[in-house]
Protein backbone atom coordinates (compact mmCIF):
# COMPACT_ATOMS: atom_id res chain seq x y z
CA UNK A 1 0.00 0.00 0.00
CA UNK A 2 0.80 3.08 -0.20
CA UNK A 3 1.98 5.70 2.13
CA UNK A 4 2.71 8.88 0.26
CA UNK A 5 -0.27 10.63 2.22
CA UNK A 6 0.92 10.65 5.14
CA UNK A 7 2.60 13.80 4.73
CA UNK A 8 -0.29 15.20 3.27
CA UNK A 9 -1.88 16.50 6.64
CA UNK A 10 1.12 18.11 8.89
CA UNK A 11 -0.60 21.19 9.54
CA UNK A 12 -3.80 21.73 8.36
CA UNK A 13 -7.07 21.74 9.74
CA UNK A 14 -9.12 18.84 9.61
CA UNK A 15 -13.17 18.66 10.42
CA UNK A 16 -14.35 14.78 11.07
CA UNK A 17 -18.50 15.05 11.55
CA UNK A 18 -18.96 11.96 13.99
CA UNK A 19 -15.39 11.98 15.90
CA UNK A 20 -17.09 10.64 19.05
CA UNK A 21 -18.03 7.15 17.26
CA UNK A 22 -15.73 4.04 16.96
CA UNK A 23 -13.70 5.07 13.41
CA UNK A 24 -14.48 9.00 14.10
CA UNK A 25 -12.26 8.37 17.49
CA UNK A 26 -9.27 6.28 15.66
CA UNK A 27 -9.07 8.74 12.33
CA UNK A 28 -8.68 11.69 15.49
CA UNK A 29 -6.09 9.70 16.79
CA UNK A 30 -4.26 9.06 13.36
CA UNK A 31 -4.94 12.55 12.31
CA UNK A 32 -3.36 13.89 15.34
CA UNK A 33 -0.44 11.67 14.84
CA UNK A 34 0.00 13.15 11.35
CA UNK A 35 0.38 16.58 12.77
CA UNK A 36 -3.05 17.72 11.60
CA UNK A 37 -5.41 20.38 13.64
CA UNK A 38 -8.64 18.10 14.17
CA UNK A 39 -11.65 19.54 15.07
CA UNK A 40 -14.72 17.16 15.55
CA UNK A 41 -18.35 17.72 15.33
CA UNK A 42 -20.77 15.15 16.38
CA UNK A 43 -23.39 13.88 19.52
CA UNK A 44 -21.76 12.50 22.69
CA UNK A 45 -20.35 9.35 22.24
CA UNK A 46 -23.01 6.53 21.18
CA UNK A 47 -21.69 4.38 23.78
CA UNK A 48 -20.64 3.46 27.51
CA UNK A 49 -17.39 2.46 27.74
CA UNK A 50 -16.25 4.58 24.35
CA UNK A 51 -12.93 4.65 22.81
CA UNK A 52 -13.45 8.20 22.52
CA UNK A 53 -13.49 8.46 26.47
CA UNK A 54 -11.45 5.65 27.77
CA UNK A 55 -8.76 6.91 25.46
CA UNK A 56 -9.38 10.68 26.41
CA UNK A 57 -9.53 11.30 22.09
CA UNK A 58 -11.41 14.57 23.54
CA UNK A 59 -7.83 16.10 24.19
CA UNK A 60 -6.42 15.50 20.79
CA UNK A 61 -8.91 17.90 19.03
CA UNK A 62 -11.40 21.02 19.36
CA UNK A 63 -14.82 19.85 19.84
CA UNK A 64 -18.34 20.70 18.73
CA UNK A 65 -21.81 19.56 20.39
CA UNK A 66 -23.62 18.95 17.39
CA UNK A 67 -26.38 17.12 15.19
CA UNK A 68 -25.75 16.88 11.91
CA UNK A 69 -29.32 16.78 11.21
CA UNK A 70 -29.37 20.34 11.92
CA UNK A 71 -27.78 22.75 8.97
CA UNK A 72 -27.81 25.90 11.13
CA UNK A 73 -25.16 24.27 13.61
CA UNK A 74 -23.04 22.13 11.55
CA UNK A 75 -22.73 24.98 8.61
CA UNK A 76 -21.48 27.80 11.73
CA UNK A 77 -19.10 25.03 13.28
CA UNK A 78 -17.57 25.17 9.31
CA UNK A 79 -17.52 28.86 9.76
CA UNK A 80 -15.52 28.94 12.58
CA UNK A 81 -13.48 26.31 11.77
CA UNK A 82 -12.75 27.20 8.06
CA UNK A 83 -11.16 23.68 7.73
CA UNK A 84 -9.04 22.72 5.04
CA UNK A 85 -10.00 18.99 4.62
CA UNK A 86 -13.54 17.49 5.99
CA UNK A 87 -14.16 14.29 6.84
CA UNK A 88 -18.13 13.46 7.34
CA UNK A 89 -18.40 9.75 9.29
CA UNK A 90 -21.34 11.15 11.49
CA UNK A 91 -24.34 7.84 11.21
CA UNK A 92 -26.71 5.88 12.73
CA UNK A 93 -24.83 2.77 11.74
CA UNK A 94 -26.74 0.06 13.27
CA UNK A 95 -28.84 -2.39 10.95
CA UNK A 96 -31.18 -3.59 13.45
CA UNK A 97 -31.68 -0.07 15.65
CA UNK A 98 -32.60 1.59 11.80
CA UNK A 99 -34.99 -1.30 12.24
CA UNK A 100 -36.86 0.63 15.40
CA UNK A 101 -36.01 4.16 14.55
CA UNK A 102 -36.06 4.35 10.75
CA UNK A 103 -36.91 7.90 10.09
CA UNK A 104 -34.28 8.90 12.77
CA UNK A 105 -31.83 6.62 10.19
CA UNK A 106 -33.00 8.39 6.71
CA UNK A 107 -32.89 11.56 8.59
CA UNK A 108 -29.33 11.32 9.67
CA UNK A 109 -27.67 9.27 6.88
CA UNK A 110 -29.74 10.90 4.18
CA UNK A 111 -30.16 14.48 5.33
CA UNK A 112 -26.65 14.43 6.84
CA UNK A 113 -24.76 13.77 3.81
CA UNK A 114 -26.88 17.12 2.51
CA UNK A 115 -26.15 19.19 5.44
CA UNK A 116 -22.61 18.44 5.07
CA UNK A 117 -21.74 19.26 1.63
CA UNK A 118 -24.16 21.93 1.65
CA UNK A 119 -21.74 23.21 4.84
CA UNK A 120 -18.62 21.88 2.81
CA UNK A 121 -19.32 23.79 -0.16
CA UNK A 122 -20.41 27.14 1.18
CA UNK A 123 -17.01 27.53 3.43
CA UNK A 124 -14.23 28.88 1.06
CA UNK A 125 -11.19 27.97 3.14
CA UNK A 126 -12.60 23.57 2.44
CA UNK A 127 -10.21 22.07 -0.77
CA UNK A 128 -12.06 18.69 -0.28
CA UNK A 129 -14.83 16.36 1.37
CA UNK A 130 -14.46 12.78 2.03
CA UNK A 131 -18.15 11.24 2.89
CA UNK A 132 -17.71 7.70 4.30
CA UNK A 133 -20.46 5.11 3.24
CA UNK A 134 -21.02 1.58 3.44
CA UNK A 135 -20.77 -1.71 1.41
CA UNK A 136 -24.24 -1.92 2.38
CA UNK A 137 -25.34 0.60 -0.30
CA UNK A 138 -25.48 -1.96 -2.40
CA UNK A 139 -28.96 -3.62 -3.58
CA UNK A 140 -27.66 -7.21 -2.47
CA UNK A 141 -28.54 -10.16 -4.01
CA UNK A 142 -27.10 -12.53 -1.77
CA UNK A 143 -24.55 -13.69 -5.06
CA UNK A 144 -21.56 -15.08 -4.69
CA UNK A 145 -19.72 -12.15 -6.43
CA UNK A 146 -18.55 -9.22 -5.19
CA UNK A 147 -19.66 -5.75 -5.77
CA UNK A 148 -18.37 -2.90 -7.71
CA UNK A 149 -18.94 0.45 -7.15
CA UNK A 150 -20.85 0.60 -11.08
CA UNK A 151 -23.50 -2.13 -9.18
CA UNK A 152 -27.13 -0.66 -8.59
CA UNK A 153 -27.27 1.14 -4.97
CA UNK A 154 -30.20 -0.07 -2.93
CA UNK A 155 -31.26 -1.67 0.37
CA UNK A 156 -34.38 -3.58 1.52
CA UNK A 157 -34.06 -2.12 5.09
CA UNK A 158 -33.75 1.08 6.77
CA UNK A 159 -30.18 1.24 7.45
CA UNK A 160 -28.94 -0.12 3.62
CA UNK A 161 -31.41 2.55 1.81
CA UNK A 162 -30.60 5.60 4.14
CA UNK A 163 -27.36 5.39 3.05
CA UNK A 164 -27.83 4.40 -0.25
CA UNK A 165 -29.86 8.05 -0.29
CA UNK A 166 -27.03 9.63 0.63
CA UNK A 167 -24.66 7.95 -1.68
CA UNK A 168 -27.40 9.35 -4.77
CA UNK A 169 -27.10 13.22 -2.67
CA UNK A 170 -23.10 12.44 -2.95
CA UNK A 171 -23.41 11.55 -6.58
CA UNK A 172 -24.96 14.59 -7.50
CA UNK A 173 -22.96 17.15 -5.17
CA UNK A 174 -19.74 16.09 -6.96
CA UNK A 175 -21.47 16.79 -10.29
CA UNK A 176 -19.57 19.38 -12.15
CA UNK A 177 -22.48 20.94 -13.68
CA UNK A 178 -24.38 20.88 -10.31
CA UNK A 179 -21.94 22.51 -8.67
CA UNK A 180 -21.61 25.26 -11.79
CA UNK A 181 -24.91 26.03 -11.89
CA UNK A 182 -25.83 25.98 -7.92
CA UNK A 183 -24.26 28.75 -5.10
CA UNK A 184 -22.18 29.24 -4.22
CA UNK A 185 -20.72 27.86 -7.97
CA UNK A 186 -17.71 26.33 -6.93
CA UNK A 187 -15.86 23.27 -8.01
CA UNK A 188 -15.14 21.29 -4.28
CA UNK A 189 -13.75 17.47 -5.21
CA UNK A 190 -15.78 14.91 -3.06
CA UNK A 191 -15.48 11.54 -2.94
CA UNK A 192 -17.61 8.96 -1.06
CA UNK A 193 -15.98 5.73 0.64
CA UNK A 194 -18.00 2.56 0.92
CA UNK A 195 -16.15 0.34 3.82
CA UNK A 196 -16.35 -3.60 4.22
CA UNK A 197 -17.06 -4.54 7.65
CA UNK A 198 -15.11 -3.24 10.20
CA UNK A 199 -13.58 -4.49 13.53
CA UNK A 200 -10.98 -2.70 15.98
CA UNK A 201 -10.34 -2.15 19.55
CA UNK A 202 -12.36 0.26 21.29
CA UNK A 203 -15.46 -0.15 19.64
CA UNK A 204 -18.75 -1.55 22.10
CA UNK A 205 -21.67 -0.98 19.75
CA UNK A 206 -24.39 -2.98 20.20
CA UNK A 207 -25.67 -6.03 18.28
CA UNK A 208 -21.75 -6.08 17.04
CA UNK A 209 -20.21 -9.60 16.77
CA UNK A 210 -17.08 -8.77 18.26
CA UNK A 211 -18.36 -6.33 20.75
CA UNK A 212 -20.71 -9.18 21.84
CA UNK A 213 -17.72 -12.20 21.71
CA UNK A 214 -15.61 -9.43 24.04
CA UNK A 215 -18.51 -8.73 26.47
CA UNK A 216 -19.11 -12.79 26.75
CA UNK A 217 -15.54 -13.51 27.47
CA UNK A 218 -15.43 -10.99 30.30
CA UNK A 219 -18.38 -12.50 31.59
CA UNK A 220 -17.29 -15.97 31.26
CA UNK A 221 -20.56 -16.55 29.40
CA UNK A 222 -21.89 -17.92 25.53
CA UNK A 223 -22.39 -16.14 22.76
CA UNK A 224 -25.10 -16.10 20.78
CA UNK A 225 -24.82 -15.43 17.15
CA UNK A 226 -27.73 -14.26 14.97
CA UNK A 227 -26.12 -15.52 11.76
CA UNK A 228 -23.43 -18.16 12.06
CA UNK A 229 -23.30 -18.42 8.39
CA UNK A 230 -23.38 -14.98 6.90
CA UNK A 231 -19.94 -14.19 4.88
CA UNK A 232 -18.68 -10.90 5.45
CA UNK A 233 -15.51 -8.69 4.48
CA UNK A 234 -14.26 -8.18 7.81
CA UNK A 235 -11.25 -5.73 8.22
CA UNK A 236 -9.15 -4.11 11.10
CA UNK A 237 -10.85 -0.75 10.95
CA UNK A 238 -7.34 0.87 10.17
CA UNK A 239 -7.17 -0.64 6.47
CA UNK A 240 -10.57 1.96 5.48
CA UNK A 241 -9.51 4.59 7.19
CA UNK A 242 -6.01 4.77 5.09
CA UNK A 243 -8.19 5.04 2.38
CA UNK A 244 -9.87 7.50 3.53
CA UNK A 245 -6.84 9.69 4.20
CA UNK A 246 -5.41 8.97 1.06
CA UNK A 247 -8.76 10.23 -1.13
CA UNK A 248 -8.43 13.02 1.16
CA UNK A 249 -4.92 13.95 0.39
CA UNK A 250 -5.29 12.82 -3.29
CA UNK A 251 -8.61 15.13 -3.46
CA UNK A 252 -6.47 18.35 -2.77
CA UNK A 253 -3.65 17.22 -4.75
CA UNK A 254 -4.73 15.12 -8.06
CA UNK A 255 -8.92 15.63 -7.92
CA UNK A 256 -9.33 14.36 -10.90
CA UNK A 257 -7.88 11.09 -9.85
CA UNK A 258 -10.18 10.69 -6.58
CA UNK A 259 -13.77 12.04 -7.17
CA UNK A 260 -15.98 9.23 -7.11
CA UNK A 261 -17.07 6.21 -5.32
CA UNK A 262 -14.44 3.67 -3.97
CA UNK A 263 -14.78 0.57 -2.74
CA UNK A 264 -12.58 -0.36 0.46
CA UNK A 265 -12.39 -4.08 1.64
CA UNK A 266 -10.15 -6.98 1.91
CA UNK A 267 -8.75 -9.53 -0.78
CA UNK A 268 -11.32 -12.14 -1.62
CA UNK A 269 -9.29 -14.56 0.36
CA UNK A 270 -10.27 -13.13 2.98
CA UNK A 271 -13.86 -13.06 3.42
CA UNK A 272 -15.30 -15.01 6.27
CA UNK A 273 -18.47 -16.20 8.16
CA UNK A 274 -19.70 -14.64 11.30
CA UNK A 275 -19.11 -18.15 13.13
CA UNK A 276 -15.01 -18.09 12.12
CA UNK A 277 -14.78 -14.63 13.23
CA UNK A 278 -16.38 -15.58 16.93
CA UNK A 279 -14.45 -18.30 17.02
CA UNK A 280 -10.89 -16.38 16.55
CA UNK A 281 -11.72 -14.33 19.13
CA UNK A 282 -12.54 -17.08 21.39
CA UNK A 283 -9.13 -18.63 20.77
CA UNK A 284 -7.25 -15.57 21.18
CA UNK A 285 -9.05 -14.87 24.46
CA UNK A 286 -7.29 -16.72 27.42
CA UNK A 287 -8.93 -18.21 29.99
CA UNK A 288 -12.58 -17.76 29.00
CA UNK A 289 -15.20 -20.37 29.19
CA UNK A 290 -17.09 -18.69 26.86
CA UNK A 291 -18.78 -20.66 23.98
CA UNK A 292 -20.63 -20.29 20.99
CA UNK A 293 -24.27 -21.12 20.79
CA UNK A 294 -26.61 -20.85 17.27
CA UNK A 295 -30.18 -20.83 18.09
CA UNK A 296 -32.17 -22.87 15.66
CA UNK A 297 -34.14 -19.91 14.02
CA UNK A 298 -30.27 -17.88 14.05
CA UNK A 299 -30.83 -17.75 10.18
CA UNK A 300 -34.07 -16.26 10.03
CA UNK A 301 -32.50 -13.00 10.99
CA UNK A 302 -33.66 -10.78 8.10
CA UNK A 303 -29.88 -9.98 7.50
CA UNK A 304 -28.43 -10.94 4.08
CA UNK A 305 -26.10 -13.72 3.38
CA UNK A 306 -23.44 -12.57 1.58
CA UNK A 307 -21.31 -9.35 1.21
CA UNK A 308 -18.62 -9.02 -0.58
CA UNK A 309 -17.01 -5.69 -2.26
CA UNK A 310 -14.54 -5.73 -5.23
CA UNK A 311 -11.41 -2.99 -3.93
CA UNK A 312 -10.01 -3.32 -7.59
CA UNK A 313 -10.49 -0.07 -8.50
CA UNK A 314 -8.84 1.29 -5.43
CA UNK A 315 -6.15 -1.11 -5.74
CA UNK A 316 -5.63 -0.48 -9.60
CA UNK A 317 -6.41 3.38 -9.55
CA UNK A 318 -4.83 4.36 -6.17
CA UNK A 319 -2.39 1.88 -4.87
CA UNK A 320 -4.29 0.98 -1.88
CA UNK A 321 -4.84 -2.61 -0.58
CA UNK A 322 -5.58 -4.46 2.72
CA UNK A 323 -2.53 -4.73 4.46
CA UNK A 324 -3.51 -7.07 7.42
CA UNK A 325 -5.18 -10.96 6.93
CA UNK A 326 -8.12 -11.97 8.68
CA UNK A 327 -5.51 -13.34 11.07
CA UNK A 328 -3.30 -10.23 11.90
CA UNK A 329 -6.65 -8.56 12.25
CA UNK A 330 -7.71 -10.61 14.88
CA UNK A 331 -4.61 -10.34 16.28
CA UNK A 332 -4.69 -6.86 16.61
CA UNK A 333 -8.29 -6.80 17.68
CA UNK A 334 -7.74 -9.14 20.57
CA UNK A 335 -4.55 -7.76 21.85
CA UNK A 336 -6.54 -3.92 21.99
CA UNK A 337 -8.83 -5.52 24.57
CA UNK A 338 -7.05 -7.43 27.03
CA UNK A 339 -4.36 -4.91 27.04
CA UNK A 340 -6.68 -1.95 27.40
CA UNK A 341 -9.52 -2.82 29.55
CA UNK A 342 -9.61 -0.84 32.32
CA UNK A 343 -6.62 0.80 31.82
CA UNK A 344 -6.02 4.77 32.47
CA UNK A 345 -6.93 6.69 29.41
CA UNK A 346 -2.63 7.44 28.77
CA UNK A 347 -2.08 3.97 28.71
CA UNK A 348 -5.31 3.23 26.13
CA UNK A 349 -3.98 5.97 23.72
CA UNK A 350 -0.19 4.36 23.52
CA UNK A 351 -1.69 1.62 22.87
CA UNK A 352 -3.59 2.65 20.38
CA UNK A 353 -1.10 4.97 18.71
CA UNK A 354 1.41 1.90 18.91
CA UNK A 355 -1.38 0.14 16.53
CA UNK A 356 -1.46 2.56 14.23
CA UNK A 357 2.19 2.74 13.84
CA UNK A 358 2.47 -0.78 13.74
CA UNK A 359 -0.24 -0.80 10.90
CA UNK A 360 1.86 1.98 8.82
CA UNK A 361 5.48 0.05 9.02
CA UNK A 362 3.61 -3.04 7.83
CA UNK A 363 1.93 -0.85 5.18
CA UNK A 364 5.46 0.67 4.22
CA UNK A 365 6.35 -2.76 3.68
CA UNK A 366 4.15 -4.19 2.14
CA UNK A 367 4.21 -1.23 -0.55
CA UNK A 368 7.94 -0.51 -0.85
CA UNK A 369 8.59 -1.46 -4.09
CA UNK A 370 5.67 -0.14 -5.29
CA UNK A 371 4.75 2.91 -2.97
CA UNK A 372 4.99 5.89 -5.90
CA UNK A 373 2.73 8.86 -5.48
CA UNK A 374 -0.09 9.21 -8.04
CA UNK A 375 1.71 12.34 -9.13
CA UNK A 376 5.35 11.42 -9.49
CA UNK A 377 7.08 9.17 -11.90
CA UNK A 378 7.88 5.37 -11.42
CA UNK A 379 11.15 6.01 -10.43
CA UNK A 380 10.75 8.55 -7.86
CA UNK A 381 9.68 6.44 -4.63
CA UNK A 382 8.66 7.85 -1.76
CA UNK A 383 10.97 7.18 1.46
CA UNK A 384 9.20 7.68 5.14
CA UNK A 385 11.19 7.86 8.60
CA UNK A 386 8.50 7.09 10.92
CA UNK A 387 5.40 6.66 11.71
CA UNK A 388 4.56 10.37 12.06
CA UNK A 389 4.56 13.30 15.19
CA UNK A 390 4.92 12.26 19.08
CA UNK A 391 2.02 13.06 21.10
Amino acid sequence: MQTWFLDSYAGKTVLVTGDTGFKGAWLTMWLHRLGARVVGYGLAPPTSPSLYESAEVWRLSTHYRGDVRSFHDLAKCFAEVQPDLAFHLAAQPLVRRARRESRETFETNFMGVVNFLEAARDTSSVQAAVCISTDKVYRNSDWSWAYRESDPLGGHEAYGASKACGELAIEAYRDPMFQRVTEPRRLLPIASARAGNVIGGGDWAEDRIVPDVVRACMADRTVLLRAPGSIRPWQHVLEPLSGYLQLGALLTRSPERAVGAWNFGPEASEHHTVLELAEGVLKRWPGTASQVEVPADADAAGESRVLRVDSSLAQRSLGWRSVWGFDETLDAVCDWYRTSIGKPAKQVLEISLEQIDAYVERAEIVGSAWAVAPSESCDRVRARSGGGHDV
